[in-house]
């Protein structure tokens, strides 16, 4: 679409001063102010801010979705018609039939016991009056248009028979079931692998041209803004803070907040690796007599702390650990035998990261736990520090469990909700054989303070702390023992780009200070091309390449890892308008 169609055509969606109010328990709280938004037939806009920004309550109240009590003003026109003064019945016909949805979580959107068939041969039924053989026969003809393979068996499956980006496929199919003129996609390819991720853009960007149809994509990824959108809508706090041509935003942005997260992200073409700078991290103040925010960029300097925590390394020369042809097995259904990890050898030497990076299912979570003795190897070597640690009992494994840590993905799932941080940090402790109660706190408040988590952060509990302070409480779990190898699986997965730099930085800085060893799972390979000294590709239980960060990146060798590469978004693979 061009300018000039843009600014010549009637706006398809029109939103003009939209606010949204909740009822909290001290009165209502405003979390949409003053928003306005034009939306072009045809067009891609992306929505794009960080977590509570307000670009999922935008979504929700473009079809009235909100929580009963939710108070609306403003106007909200599709096409001509008032969304906010339409009656319960013209709403149910607007709703899946012009105007569609896709959630960011499919599996909690799909019913369970329900077929994924019926379910959307329910939609066709209710809007297009379809007979139940013509609504199958046409479900059919959608799952092939989303591309699911063997359609006509795969139609009476149930939700949990599918993958995670099978199941996206199935809302996809749903919301266009009966070619809405607007498509709303919220987080569509949160937690999904870089390659299905791509498959599922191109996939809602072809539908888009097909169908005529005008696509809201909500996101926080800024590289699958700059591939895929035609323009830009930035949110903070409850209001648009700008909005441009993708072009114009990613070459030129004008306000302070955009050029923040373009900074901090790296998913906009970025080549940034540690050793060379940090994330630069965003941030804000609130000035208390006007009221105004101001955003500020501030790139931390390396430290120049001296090492605080004593670690023992491997000797000299030695890597610090050594996996030989190690295999993991798992028992199918049938009898048989699931080679989950096959054959894997490596070796992560002091002070080194080593990422791993590969799709859901290769088993890099096998592979972690396995090093962790958390599941027993069926053969070959984990060679710890001149030991092998594999065919250990759980008594003699004892005293190595300190030495190697762990930081989990989410660590609200991890951290005890009922236990205060420093409960939780002191029965690490306890099991680790540190007696003297007086050494436990001096160990406990070294490290949230290293961690910088606030003073007042030992009293309080997981719940009281927002995600990228909850995650710090993680980091400071594993490292309050003094190990020397961490090993990260998915550690800032779930974190908004802002709080991810910060994090990704903290990292860094610890292990310069600590001498720690890093073995960094992740399936995003931006992320572990700024993080890691060499990269690990995992595919099908084995490691099929391993290189330095820029070899992977610039010279892959394995078809797999040509495939991983080229399926990640940024400007630099910006789709022909």
């Amino acid at each position: 679409m061009t300018l000039e169609q843009v600014t010549t055509t009637p706006p398809l969606l029109e939103v003009r001063g939209l606010d949204v109010f909740f009822h909290g328990s001290n009165g209502p709280i405003q979390a949409v102010r003053g928003l306005d938004l034009t939306l072009q037939r045809g067009e891609t806009l992306a929505l794009v801010g960080e977590s509570g920004c307000g670009k999922s309550t935008t979504a929700l109240a473009l079809l009235r979705l909100l929580a009963p009590g939710t108070a609306l003003r403003g106007s909200i026109r599709f096409d001509g018609r008032d969304i906010l003064a339409l009656s319960p019945a013209a709403l149910r016909e607007v709703r899946g039939r012009e105007i569609a949805m896709i959630f960011q979580e499919p599996m909690t959107s799909l019913n369970p016991v329900h077929t994924i068939g019926s379910q959307i041969g329910e939609t066709l039924r209710r809007h297009e009056k379809l007979s139940a053989v013509a609504a199958r026969k046409r479900a059919i003809e959608l799952l092939d248009l989303v591309r699911i393979a063997e359609p006509h068996r795969r139609i009476d499956d149930h939700p949990h028979n599918l993958s995670g980006g099978q199941r996206q496929r199935v809302m996809i199919a749903m919301a266009v079931a009966c070619k809405p003129r607007l498509l709303v996609a919220d987080e569509p390819t949160t937690a999904l692998d870089v390659t299905i991720q791509a498959q599922i853009l191109e996939l809602l960007d072809g539908l888009r041209r097909e169908l005529d149809m005008a696509l809201l994509l909500i996101t926080h990824d800024l590289g699958l803004v700059a591939q895929w959108a035609d323009r830009v809508a930035v949110m903070y706090g409850g209001e648009k803070v700008e909005e441009a041509s993708t072009s114009k935003l990613f070459a030129a942005p004008s306000h302070a907040y955009t050029k923040g997260l373009l900074g901090a992200s790296l998913h906009a073409g970025s080549a940034l690796h540690y050793a060379d700078a940090r994330l630069p991290e965003i941030q804000t103040r609130l000035d208390p007599a006007t009221g105004v925010r101001d955003f500020a960029l501030h790139v931390p300097q390396p430290s120049s702390t001296v090492r605080a925590l004593p670690v023992r390394t491997a000797a000299a020369g030695e890597p610090l650990l050594s996996v030989q042809d190690l295999r993991t097995d798992y028992p199918t259904r049938g009898g048989g035998v699931l080679h989950a990890v096959d054959g894997v050898s490596f070796d992560i030497r002091a002070g080194e990261t080593v990422g791993l990076v590969g799709e859901s299912g290769c088993g890099k979570s096998t592979l972690s736990r396995t090093l962790l003795r958390l599941v027993n190897p069926a053969a070959g070597r984990i060679v710890f520090d001149g030991t092998d640690i594999a065919p250990l009992s759980e008594k003699a494994l004892k005293p190595w469990r300190r030495r190697v840590q762990m930081v989990f993905q989410d660590p609200y799932a991890s951290l005890n909700p009922r236990r205060s941080v420093f409960d939780i940090l002191e029965s690490v402790l306890k099991v680790h054989g540190v007696s003297e109660r007086e050494e436990r706190r001096n160990r406990i408040a070294a490290i949230l303070e290293r961690v910088g988590l606030p003073g007042d952060a030992a009293r309080r509990f997981p719940n009281e702390f927002s995600g990228g302070q909850r995650q710090r409480i993680g980091i400071a779990r594993a490292l309050v023992v003094r190990p020397s190898l961490v090993v990260l699986d998915e550690p800032v997965s779930a974190l908004d780009v802002s709080v991810q730099a910060q994090i990704l930085n903290l990292l860094v800085e610890l292990k310069e200070d600590f001498g720690l060893s890093y073995l960094f799972i992740s399936h995003d390979l931006s992320v572990v091309r700024y993080i890691a000294d060499r990269v690990m590709v995992m595919n099908k239980g084995q490691i099929v390449e391993t290189g330095s960060h820029r070899d992977i990146w610039e010279r892959p060798q394995d078809p797999y890892t040509r495939s991983l590469i080229a399926a990640v978004p940024g400007v630099e693979q910006r789709r022909a308008a």
